[in-house]
């Protein structure tokens, strides 16, 4: 499994655009091969700050996600609008388990 954690931060203005924008893309990133989930949040430690985490079934389905239209349409609206990182962390996991 691979899990993405991105981390940005935009204006306090222009936070609401960029979540949206993301808000719009999830149910085809959701509807991709390989997407376990994707996960977007607003700080609450501020205002500017956001976060999305992604979990893929492997690399492979991670790269067909960052070359897709989805991918590069939300590349367009959020590029302008961050002033801080982004960031983006990548993790090789195993899943233990899942609890209910």
């Amino acid at each position: 499994m691979l899990i993405a954690i991105l981390d940005f931060g935009t204006t306090a203005g222009d936070r609401d655009r960029a979540l949206a924008q993301l808000e719009n893309e999830r149910p085809l990133v959701r509807s991709m091969p390989g997407n376990l989930a994707f996960r977007v949040y607003a700080s609450r430690e501020d205002d500017r700050t956001v976060t999305v985490v992604h979990e893929w079934t492997d690399r492979a389905a991670f790269a067909a996600y960052l070359a897709s239209d989805a991918f590069a349409r939300s590349n367009a609206v959020l590029r302008p609008l961050v002033i801080d990182g982004p960031v983006s962390r990548r993790f090789s996991a195993e899943l233990l388990e899942s609890v209910a």
